[in-house]
């Protein structure tokens, strides 16, 4: 299973982005996706994760700004940034695990991470 990631980018402080995380190939069920963050000399940290009945879970640092959301019909992961602030700059990464359909193996799958860069 693969993860792509996109909507990284430049953008001023207290502005926003929508990252989306796409999964495809052999996809029997996701159960769990989520979005991680690391920042230059800095360890892999989680953002927010979203089960697959529905439960959201946000870093203390994000909540009130960020929103994790789901596609399920798309296999589609969303984190909406609002209000961003200059130590949001980080490569996110998104994340998901769930069963193969081609092993029916559990699978934990990563994406390729996109640069959100937040100018002061």
């Amino acid at each position: 299973v693969q993860l792509q990631a996109s909507g990284g980018g430049l953008v001023q402080a207290g502005g926003f982005l929508r990252l989306s995380c796409a999964a495809s190939g052999s996809i029997f069920v996701i159960n769990d996706m989520g979005w991680y963050r690391q920042a230059p000399g800095k360890e892999r940290e989680l953002v927010a994760t979203l089960t697959s009945g529905g439960s959201t879970e946000h870093a203390d640092s994000v909540k009130g700004r960020f929103t994790i959301s789901r596609d399920h019909a798309k296999n589609t992961a969303y984190l909406q940034m609002n209000s961003l602030k200059p130590e949001d700059t980080a490569v996110y990464y998104c994340n998901a695990n769930g069963i193969d359909s081609g092993s029916y193996y559990p699978f934990r799958s990563w994406g390729q991470g996109t640069l959100v860069t937040v100018s002061s």
